[in-house]
């Protein structure tokens, strides 16, 4: 019965190892690659308002 006890408390150490891991890839991948094309997204759509305020002011002068 030892050995059954050693092979399960194996495997479950090994699942939340292999969980940790797949946790830390997503949260890296997150980092490296979501948040910077949101954070891009961000900053055009910022500069498409001020061209079309920019626009808009140019042609209805008071």
């Amino acid at each position: 019965m030892a050995q059954k006890s050693g092979l399960i408390k194996g495997i479950f150490i090994g699942s939340l190892a292999t969980a940790g891991a797949v946790l830390g890839s997503a949260l890296t991948y997150r980092q490296k690659v979501i948040k910077p094309a949101t954070a891009e997204e961000d900053r055009i759509e910022a500069n498409r308002r001020k061209a079309n305020r920019k626009a808009h002011s140019a042609h209805h002068a008071n």
